[in-house]
């Protein structure tokens, strides 16, 4: 999975820099982009809501904090079992188990790494977790 490591932390880079730049809207967009790509590892999962967590405290957004204190929780057993729900973004302000959509650019990403099947419209089951 070295390669979607690459990926989620290309998108953890552009979080970084929009808020060093004080852009919230592009900093939440690379944390839910980087959600969408982390999903198939535990880790990186875990690791990206940890990060959606902490900026949710330094931007005082105490719903988002409550919301990622719950996903931090669980993200790292939903991947393993293979339960992540595909394409959500991972914030507090959509039901934590709704598959969405994936952006064309992240589902290849996502085939590139070899994390997940893009042929079809995307279900929880289909997030390889080996």
């Amino acid at each position: 999975m070295s390669a979607l490591k690459d990926f989620v932390d290309r998108e953890l880079g552009v979080f970084r820099r929009a808020r060093a730049l004080g852009r919230p809207e592009e900093a939440w967009t690379a944390l839910e982009r980087a959600h969408i790509l982390s999903q198939p590892d535990a880790w990186l999962h875990t690791r990206v809501h940890l990060s959606m967590l902490g900026y949710g405290l330094e931007c005082r957004e105490w719903d988002e904090v409550a919301g990622q204190v719950v996903r931090t929780a669980v993200a790292g057993i939903g991947s393993l079992l293979g339960k992540a729900p595909v394409g959500n973004t991972g914030r507090s302000n959509v039901p934590i188990m709704r598959p969405m959509p994936i952006p064309p650019d992240l589902a290849e990403l996502l085939e590139r790494a070899g994390a997940v099947s893009t042929g079809r419209t995307p279900s929880a089951g289909q997030v390889r977790t080996e």
